[in-house]
């Protein structure tokens, strides 16, 4: 079947600009460029982030001001015309700005431009905060604020410090939110099927109640004092971003990857396409996914290329894997078989290994179980491994990957168990992080047969030699930083992104150094991504709740 796809965003403004970009330095077509200064009430300040976006486009260049208060725009970034100038810095609005947050700038196309920033003290710091330093401002035990991290999928935690309900609507609330799909977000809500997903609502009493206490239910303050992260410092401030917009606000581009032309694909979580960016011109296309189960949730997870440079997604509330093939734009379905079709079916995840045997792995993860697809017949088979878990608890399965034998490994999400599945012997295996209840996310196998996995409330990247069989963890600097996925560089750093922190973090696992870049919006990041063809390499993640795709350039 053939699919066609709609150009939806182009601009020749774009095109011109990269070309500008791209063209050697001293040239005629070479940008002017902008720096300046910020300071705030005691002078110079390190660790802004200053945002420039030309008028009419859909990108934007984020660079962050050093020691003495300085910034600076690549050449050939910046070109002549009127710009928005935004700044991000916790605790500080831009002094002159419209109320949108921007200051208008117009850029001489033949001479640099300078533009001085003054900053000053917010009056509405809650509205800036990142979830992570709502965690951490507000009292509770750990095992109560963990549970926030269930709500961060689909909303920030400002919605709930700033609601009035008491723990008898917040019981309801709960419940109610319960039963929708991960795939929702405010602007665009999404009820599981399965009347019966969710427990009773007041199962989700001493949770509600909690929640009453840290919100503004019965005060018209909190009663306690706003926690604020420190800015970027030294290194984290040699980075230059760039953000591209996306059409529409309801796109979650979640898994963003790169192919091996440069080209930008990513799944969206909660529509039934799969999108495709040109970086150099922002340019945008979208291929649709059939509805294979009218009225269920739509959206799309698990995207990956496997060596043959097809795309494979996991089609989740729709019941089926896709394969897509970049050349011919043609898709081939493996849905799943009628019987197991139900009304918790959810099919995110896969493993694909199959030039060893014809055969790649998903996870069903309403029942928690996993299958394993022949490729030539499209035939299924069952595996239920969370039945041979014998400690308390409701275990599920969230990422899995295959090693170089196309022998399964999952990351179980609700305690700290990781599992085999053997592809000749079908025997099950399972072992322990040594981080406990460290909710175990998502995870990648490098060529040496390690599994790298996110802890997600363990707050730390965990590395499981499948060989040796032995485990070494290493712990983000941020609190409740939310982790949801590894991936390991030409360099041997290890990248992630907070869900709750809109840091991109860069830990080198020999020394356990880590770097922090900060981004200019709200960002909760799923899937990331590293280019290794670059010097130094390109981090790349989607803004799941801001319709956008976020390029992270390391300076050193």
């Amino acid at each position: 079947m053939r699919m066609k796809h709609a150009l939806l965003s182009t601009a020749a403004s774009l095109a011109l600009a990269f070309a500008a970009a791209n063209a050697p330095a001293g040239t005629a077509n070479a940008a002017p460029g902008l720096s300046g200064q910020v300071t705030g009430p005691q002078g110079a300040m390190e660790g802004v982030l200053v945002t420039a976006k030309k008028n009419g486009s859909t990108i934007a260049y984020t660079v962050v001001s050093d020691a003495q208060g300085r910034y600076s725009f690549p050449a050939g970034k910046i070109e002549g015309g009127e710009y928005a100038l935004r700044i991000r810095a916790t605790g500080f609005d831009l002094d002159g700005a419209d109320r949108d947050g921007a200051l208008k700038k117009a850029i001489d196309p033949q001479n640099p431009t300078t533009a001085d920033l003054k900053l000053k003290k917010t009056r509405n710091l809650a509205s800036q905060l990142v979830n992570a330093e709502w965690m951490m401002s507000m009292p509770g035990t750990d095992d109560q604020k963990a549970q926030l991290l269930n709500c961060v999928g689909c909303h920030t935690l400002e919605r709930i410090v700033r609601s009035t309900h008491n723990a008898d609507e917040f019981t309801q609330v709960v419940y109610r939110m319960a039963n929708y799909a991960q795939v929702s977000q405010p602007i665009k809500p999404q009820k599981r099927m399965d009347p019966e997903w969710a427990p009773k609502p007041e199962s989700f009493r001493k949770f509600a109640e909690f929640l009453a206490a840290i919100n503004l239910s019965e005060t018209e303050k909190w009663q306690y004092p706003l926690k604020v992260l420190p800015r970027p410092s030294g290194r984290a401030t040699k980075v230059l971003i760039t953000e591209y917009d996306l059409p529409r606000p309801t796109i979650e581009p979640h898994d963003v990857i790169l192919d091996k032309n440069g080209m930008v694909w990513y799944s969206n979580f909660g529509e039934q396409y799969l999108g495709r960016m040109d970086p150099k011109t922002g340019a945008t296309s979208e291929i649709p996914l059939p509805e294979f189960k009218k009225g269920f949730p739509v959206g799309t997870l698990d995207l990956e290329i496997d060596k043959a440079g097809d795309m494979w997604i996991g089609m989740m509330f729709q019941g089926a894997i896709a394969k897509f093939d970049p050349n011919t734009e043609q898709f081939k379905f493996y849905p799943i078989p009628k019987e197991k079709n139900d009304n918790v079916t959810q099919l995110n995840m896969l493993g694909l290994e199959h030039q060893v045997d014809g055969k790649i792995w998903t996870n069903n993860a309403g029942n928690q179980e996993v299958y394993r697809i022949d490729l030539a017949s499209g035939k299924y088979e069952t595996f239920a491994p969370m039945k041979q878990i014998t400690t308390p608890g409701n275990h599920t399965i969230y990422g899995i990957a295959s090693d170089s034998k196309n022998n399964l490994w999952f990351m179980e999400f609700q305690d700290n168990y990781i599992g085999k599945l053997d592809a000749k012997t079908l025997a099950l295996s399972f072992y322990r992080a040594p981080t406990e209840r460290s909710r175990n996310r998502r995870g990648i196998m490098d060529e040496n047969d390690r599994l790298w996995f996110a802890e997600y409330r363990g707050n730390k990247i965990g590395m499981f030699d499948t060989r040796e069989e032995s485990f070494k963890e290493w712990a983000l600097p941020t609190p409740w930083s939310g982790p949801y996925y590894p991936v390991v560089d030409k360099n041997g750093e290890i990248w992630t992104g907070g869900m709750t922190t809109d840091r991109v973090v860069r830990l080198d696992p020999k020394t356990s150094q880590t770097v922090e870049y900060f981004l200019p919006k709200d960002t909760n990041m799923r899937r990331v991504f590293v280019d290794n063809a670059t010097t130094p390499v390109t981090f790349w993640t989607g803004s799941n709740h801001g319709a956008s795709i976020v390029k992270v350039e390391p300076l050193d």
